[in-house]
């Protein structure tokens, strides 16, 4: 028989990778191509899905003419893309505006109409809260983020474009539509729509009494598959257009939370795994449907059959880092010449390195775009407190690798509530974790073990690509954890447990102290 490989696609905010894995899970090449954000007025955050379909088509071309393999051995597909978007597309599949994702807001209102009123419990209706935990595990967000509040904005500022959408899609399920003709969505994709019953993990549909509260017509929501199921082969002219053969089955795929729980080899129940992106979140595979409301989080479908995944989101990481970079420091010193995101990272890694832990009591306040977990908030803002005289850029740096180790902690506390027992080590992924001393920093102010996953930014098109083997029967899902290498294991300094327990507190108070005055500021 002859080797057998499969193309992974991670379409990020920041712009899709895309990767050739053997049928084992060993990565042969890879490649990146950038798209563009675009932020609009009233928390608006849109991208064009043309612009996402050109960077994939360069990118697979691309990386298709630096493996040498022969293309018939290409058997498989698998998308693993950003979860809570929403592209509106006609009959035909074609978009008819730019796809909402996830840093998206304005359908907050829309939000607040369908699950207030009455006797409420931190701004919800008492009976429709526990209708809908009932049902799905969660409730639609306050932040307006989720696909639900996309569509709902839709219907009420766009209403011709919502009369004219045949369908509503994730963006992983818009690209299997691209891929091959198919419109469907999977079992974890749907759930932040919070319009399916989730009670029966084998057997996932939309709940008709969801759909007649929310007011979304069931035929403008895609018909629903597992993560592992074959969707169909690829289309012809497809195939053609990236450079495929044919024969290539197209795996349903899953939302970057999801494969990056897989690409982190933390597959069984309570391993957690920690994720440094543009956002960042902290979760483990649990086999039990459970929720905490009053910190966002809950356990909903996971791409690996009949699992689920404890989900939650911190909205800035990597993200706090470029706005630094590109925003305050990028004219000066050593980051006046623009470089690659990698030499960036570094750069900045050897700076942090100058300043002792605790950044001598500056703290950075991650919430540049709001927050949703541990608290679910998109009036919050960041910023540098306790700045003086004697800070220096470095101080300001080390501060936001710290700012974003403190939330991880302020999350951390929830996950083992939620869980109930004590992490013990956490694999760490995402482009973050190629930070050396993030990654220690992590390990002091979470006092716990970081295990450094090999090739961290690449976990989402592991996962991706794990998941199209489980699919195609190469591997068991026992399988994965050994096929996951960790480079580095990085344990917490004792010296440093005083100044964090201390910060950390202090963070939280700045918290506590100041979201009226957000509410204020931001409303």
């Amino acid at each position: 028989m002859t080797d057998q490989y499969i193309l992974a696609i991670d379409l990020g905010t920041s712009g899709p990778k895309v990767g050739v894995f053997s049928s084992q899970g060993q990565i042969i090449g890879y490649a990146f191509e950038p798209t563009r954000v675009l932020l609009l007025p009233n928390g608006g955050a849109e991208q064009d899905p043309d612009d996402w379909w050109g960077a994939i088509k360069r990118a697979t071309r691309r990386l298709l003419g630096q493996v040498k393999i022969p293309r018939a051995d290409i058997t498989a597909l698998c998308c693993t893309t950003q979860w809570s978007g929403t592209v509106a597309v006609d009959q035909a599949g074609r978009h008819l505006m730019n796809a909402i994702i996830w840093m998206d807001s304005r359908g907050a209102k829309y939000v607040a109409r369908i699950t207030g009123g009455g006797i409420a419990l931190e701004g919800y209706a008492i009976g429709k809260l526990l209708t809908w935990i009932r049902l799905t595990g969660g409730i639609p967000t306050h932040s307006g983020k989720d696909s639900i509040a996309h569509i709902l904005l839709i219907e009420h500022e766009f209403p011709e474009i919502y009369r004219s959408t045949f369908m509503f899609l994730e963006p992983k399920d818009y690209l299997n539509l691209r891929l091959t003709g198919k419109f469907a969505a999977s079992y974890d994709s749907i759930a932040l729509h919070w319009l399916t019953d989730n009670r029966d993990i084998a057997h996932i549909d939309y709940d008709a009494g969801l759909l007649q509260r929310s007011g979304i017509a069931r035929e403008k929501l895609p018909d629903l598959k597992r993560a592992v199921d074959v969707l169909a082969p690829i289309k012809p002219d497809v195939a053609a257009e990236l450079g495929l053969s044919e024969h290539v089955q197209v795996v349903m795929g899953t939302p970057d939370v999801h494969s990056a729980a897989i690409g982190s080899g933390a597959v069984r129940d309570f391993q957690v795994h920690l994720y440094l992106g543009t956002s960042s979140w902290l979760a483990c595979h649990v086999p039990y449907k459970k929720t905490d409301m009053f910190h966002n989080m809950a356990s909903l479908p996971a791409a690996l059959p009949n699992k689920y995944l404890l989900t939650n989101e911190q909205e800035s990481a990597g993200a706090a880092l470029n706005w630094l970079r590109d925003q305050l420091l990028y004219p000066d010193d050593e980051l006046r010449e623009r470089a690659a995101p990698e030499e960036a990272l570094q750069t900045l890694d050897r700076i942090a390195a100058r300043v002792p832990a605790g950044s001598d009591k500056l703290i950075f306040l991650p919430w540049l775009n709001g927050e949703r977990t541990p608290v679910d908030n998109s009036d919050l803002r960041g910023g540098f407190f306790n700045a003086s005289l004697k800070t220096t850029r470095a101080h300001l740096i080390r501060a936001v690798y710290e700012g974003v180790a403190y939330n991880s902690r302020w999350l951390l506390q929830y996950v083992e509530q939620f869980i109930q027992r004590r992490v013990d080590a956490i694999n760490v992924v995402g482009g973050g974790a190629k930070a050396e001393v993030w990654c220690q920093i992590h390990a002091d102010v979470l006092d716990r073990p970081i295990r450094q996953v090999k090739n961290p930014i690449q976990a989402n098109l592991r996962g991706a690509a794990f998941l199209a083997a489980l699919a195609l029967g190469h591997l068991t899902v026992d399988d994965i954890p050994s096929r996951v290498e960790i480079a580095k294991t990085y344990q917490p300094n004792p010296e440093h447990r005083k100044i964090y327990d201390e910060l950390f507190a202090e963070f939280v108070n700045l918290y506590k102290n100041n979201q009226k005055t957000f509410a204020r500021l931001n409303r």
